[in-house]
């Protein structure tokens, strides 16, 4: 039998043991269970939107002509449609982003590549004025994570 020298397992051992943690810090990114997957998404959404990135906050669409976006009686059709309607009616002159949170969030699996999410949303404005309303997401996994495909948006009156 032959033996290793001690130099080259004291060498690959510390290398093995980086690599593990590795490992392990890059699946802490992405969680494999599906739920996790969609809240990390939702949480990375919303932490976007407070620091006013709207470009950041949309990374969690699906990033196509095909994503549906309705709120109210109005349907919006694609990712940069989507985006100007974020810039016009909260990044632009006289609007405000303010805080955003999600709560009450409902994640239900349809399989192992779609998610269906049910929450609600709330905006803190500079005045104190609490929009609020719920949301409806259809989510679907992609080879770079999980995205929203379908998103209505309801306002409470």
């Amino acid at each position: 039998m032959r033996k290793i020298p001690t130099l080259r397992i004291l060498i690959l051992l510390p290398l093995f043991a980086i690599s593990l943690v590795a490992q392990e810090l890059h699946s802490g990114s992405a969680p494999s269970d599906p739920k996790a997957a969609v809240e990390q998404v939702l949480h990375i959404q919303q932490d976007a939107w407070n620091r006013h990135d709207l470009e950041a906050f949309m990374a969690g669409y699906w990033n196509s002509p095909d994503l549906t976006f309705f709120s109210g009686a109005k349907e919006t059709s694609g990712w940069q449609a989507t985006l100007d309607r974020y810039r016009a009616t909260y990044a632009s002159p006289g609007h405000e982003m303010g805080t955003l949170n999600f709560s009450g969030l409902r994640i239900e699996t349809l399989g192992p590549e779609a998610a269906f999410v049910r929450g609600a949303w709330q905006l803190t404005l500079s005045d104190g004025k609490t929009p609020h309303g719920r949301f409806t997401l259809i989510f679907r996994k992609f080879s770079d994570g999980w995205k929203i495909i379908h998103d209505h948006t309801s306002v409470a009156e």
